[in-house]
């Protein structure tokens, strides 16, 4: 079984907030996010990328969520003032525009902010305890993962402070998220997840996806454990504007599945690529499809 590709969160297209500001000044209604939505999806889908996502346009991950929960406010950073409670769908409308055009051969992956990167990316001005702010950020954030049920294909979890600290809660913590889903989850964490095996195994999710082509040590860290969970295998670097080969990518992508074989369900770039030039971002996608694409032969 050859993997299908997807990406992470983010890619590099970012909205002219000058220019929406001034719509809205002069009450004026744009479809520029739609418009940006629509240049993600052009690249992907001219690239050949299996499971689409939104790209995270409107907003870095953190405060994507954060501006639009209960509780919490934006300033330098995101600061919590009182209760976190969701009061209406964050990313629910933009999923619902994508799949009402996406061709039919693709997928839609929902990306969620995960509660604890959320909760150490805050200042907590309110609660005063990080383990009640992380299950307060999962069961508001719990409900946004039901809204998106009926629209998207998959559900991604993104947690990348898994790698810095391993909360003694945390299996409960995604558990909140996850546990009855109709939909396949996925829980990416980027950087060095060393640390946290094999605890990460006990997460309840179906996938887990991590920076397989700039921490190549994970291949022999996770060859030595058995675990229920399939793999997305970061293939081309999110942290390097160096373009890898269509030749680096498939020896990258057989070696994987010489040592993983069926384990490997998904392959991606290792991380967002928000901090790559377009056309570099662009580029590493096209090639590892057409990587995936020489070794289906």
């Amino acid at each position: 079984m050859i993997p299908r590709t997807t990406i992470i969160g983010s890619y590099p297209l970012f909205p002219n907030r000058e220019k929406i500001m001034q719509n809205y000044f002069h009450h004026y209604r744009s479809n520029s996010w739609n418009s940006l939505i629509l240049q993600v999806l052009d690249d992907l889908n001219t690239a050949g990328i299996d499971i689409l996502s939104d790209g995270q346009t409107r907003d870095p991950f953190v405060q994507l969520f954060a501006r639009k929960l209960k509780g919490c406010r934006l300033r330098n950073r995101v600061e919590i003032i009182d209760d976190i409670e969701y009061s209406k769908p964050i990313t629910v409308d933009d999923q619902r525009y994508i799949q009402s055009i996406i061709p039919p051969e693709r997928q839609l992956k929902g990306v969620i902010t995960g509660p604890y990167t959320l909760t150490k990316s805050c200042i907590d001005l309110y609660y005063h305890d990080e383990q009640e702010v992380a299950f307060s950020f999962a069961h508001a954030l719990r409900k946004e993962v039901e809204e998106l049920q009926s629209t998207v294909d998959i559900v991604g979890i993104d947690e990348p402070f898994f790698s810095v600290s391993f909360p003694e809660y945390a299996q409960d913590l995604i558990g909140i998220l996850t546990q009855s889903l109709s939909l396949p989850t996925l829980l990416h964490v980027c950087g060095n997840v060393t640390s946290a095996v094999p605890k990460i195994f006990d997460l309840p999710v179906d996938t887990l996806s991590h920076e397989f082509k700039a921490r190549p040590e994970l291949f022999n860290l996770f060859k030595d454990f058995s675990y229920p969970q399939s793999l997305c295998v970061g293939c081309v670097r999110s942290d390097d504007t160096r373009i890898e080969s269509v030749k680096e990518i498939t020896s990258h992508l057989q070696s994987t599945l010489d040592l993983f074989g069926e384990k490997i369900q998904y392959i991606s770039p290792d991380c967002g690529q928000r901090s790559l030039p377009r056309d570099v971002a662009y580029q590493k996608l096209d090639n590892l499809v057409q990587a995936k694409e020489a070794l289906n032969g």
